[in-house]
């Protein structure tokens, strides 16, 4: 059910909030942890139906707060939650800490009168501690299945919250992205995926990897859904001082901007250097692209929007800037949890899972952490130049000049290829192109919604624009969705193809 299907029902007193969350407690019983075994929760508020009954007694005394009361959600479990759960990134290191208060994200939340339901598996440290990390493994968790075929990766790092969606685990959840960890495991699991513009979600109390580049973000199985999850999120927060940028630009509802006929008049760019790597992905594609025109769109076929990676020492720098990051960010992330965490360092982390080298590391190891480590502070000029340097290749030089010369409403490409094996052995898994750099890279916003499948396995299509245009985005998505209706269940099937 959606969103507004489960408030009508609770509206009438069929449903109520508690009866709502112990449906979606049953199935995860039910799916994720016997069933096919999904593993995609990695713990379970225990407060969930206390918080349900107290929501259900101010439905009827009081009304609701938003359209997200008495409504399941399910984080990352690199989203901080100041109760009972953990958040640990997926790490052993950080089994054991509580945060001291919620993130703006889980706050805001709350004050929506949704219901956290828990938290979800994800690519270890959001996969930002290995080269050859597997997506969906964590060494708390274990490993997340794609439940459209077993066998298959459901993409990462936000593997968890896909799965939990795709497979009616919880109503909505929560990803985080920094390239690409919330529109490919949405592609990967058939369901809709926002990657907002770079402040108009906090960062405040998230596991960060990146300053310039992180996001908290909606994951859904429709785009209104998705829609009235980003509207519960937004709002300035002083602790993340990006979220100033957000003010005046936000909305606290999404919704007003769906439109079945959104795409009428629309001016809406191809770009073509994001195909080619697979020629049933670009079939799938272009039936998209031809009920664009069938809808009103005027498509600017092609556009050419390049990854902009620069020069070869533009590369090098930029990854010594997220190392640099992702340590500072780490370090003052640790030093408010006080004496909830174990480690209070990243050398700290490094020696645990050394020492824990066969829980923690028995499919790769540790070198970006390593690296991180061993690099020495930046300069502040440093920092911001190669930031703004890498700002403007993928906006201002990007985005940005592309649909200023074509004067478009938005580009699009595939977003990603189809999910290939989990394989431990050889780590062969390796998504099939993709294009989620120019928007992560630019710090714009990118929606993914399904675009079909190839023998069975997810396709998602990716829409991308200017800063802060999330009304436009999701306008564009919801007509495209509401023409095709193309997104069906999963199947749990133990490996692609054999519906054919």
């Amino acid at each position: 059910m959606t969103i507004t299907e489960l408030q009508e029902k609770m509206d009438s007193g069929e449903y109520s909030a508690r009866i709502v969350t112990e449906m979606y407690l049953e199935r995860i019983e039910e799916i994720d942890k016997q069933g096919p075994k999904l593993n995609a929760i990695i713990e379970l508020n225990p407060d969930a139906l206390e918080i349900a009954d107290s929501l259900d007694v101010e439905r009827k005394e009081k009304g609701v707060r938003s359209m997200m009361h008495g409504i399941p959600v399910i984080l990352k479990d690199n989203i901080n939650t100041g109760d009972r759960m953990m958040t640990t990134a997926g790490s052993l290191a950080l089994v054991g800490s509580i945060a001291p208060r919620d993130s703006f994200v889980a706050q805001r939340l709350r004050e929506a009168g949704a219901i956290i339901l828990g938290k979800a598996n994800l690519t270890e440290w959001a996969n930002f501690r290995g080269r050859n990390s597997i997506s969906g493994w964590s060494s708390r968790g274990g490993l997340t299945h794609n439940p459209y075929a077993l066998d298959r990766n459901p993409s990462g790092s936000s593997s968890g919250p896909a799965v939990a969606v795709a497979t009616n685990l919880c109503s909505v959840a929560v990803g985080t992205e920094t390239n690409g960890s919330i529109v490919s495991p949405a592609s990967a699991c058939s369901v809709v995926g926002i990657k907002p513009t770079v402040g108009l979600v906090s960062r405040s109390g998230i596991i960060p990897i990146s300053y310039s580049r992180d996001t908290a973000g909606p994951m859904a199985r429709t785009v209104s859904d998705a829609a009235i999850l980003l509207g519960a999120m937004t709002g300035v927060d002083p602790r993340d001082p990006m979220t100033q940028e957000s003010d005046g630009k936000s909305y606290t509802d999404y919704t007003l901007f769906l439109d079945p006929n959104g795409m009428q008049g629309a001016r809406i760019g191809v770009a073509r250097n994001f195909f080619g790597f697979d020629d049933r992905v670009d079939q799938v594609i272009n039936g998209c692209i031809e009920e664009m025109k069938r809808l009103g769109a005027e498509i600017i076929d092609p556009v050419k929007l390049k990854t902009p990676r620069a020069t070869k020492r533009l590369e090098k720098m930029r990854s010594r800037v997220f190392r640099y990051e992702f340590k500072t960010g780490l370090t003052n992330y640790l030093s408010e949890l006080g004496g909830n965490a174990k480690v209070r360092s990243l050398k700290e982390i490094i020696d645990f899972n050394n020492q824990n080298k066969e829980k923690v590391m028995p499919y790769f190891g540790q070198e970006i952490f390593l690296r991180a480590e061993k690099d020495r502070p930046l300069k502040d000029e440093y920092y911001r130049a190669v930031v703004q340097e890498s700002r403007r290749l993928a906006g201002a030089d990007g985005i940005d000049a592309v649909m200023s010369q074509y004067q478009l409403d938005t580009i699009l490409a595939p977003t990603s290829g189809p999910s290939g094996l989990n394989d431990f052995i050889s780590i062969a898994y390796r998504r099939m192109g993709g294009s989620s750099e120019p928007a992560a890279m630019a710090g714009y916003p990118h929606i993914t919604i399904p675009a079909g499948y190839m023998y069975g396995l997810p396709l998602g299509i990716s829409f991308f624009a200017g800063a802060f245009q999330e009304p436009k985005l999701l306008k564009l998505a919801f007509a495209l969705e509401q023409a095709t209706r193309i997104r069906r269940p999963p199947q749990f099937l133990p490996t692609a193809g054999l519906e054919l």
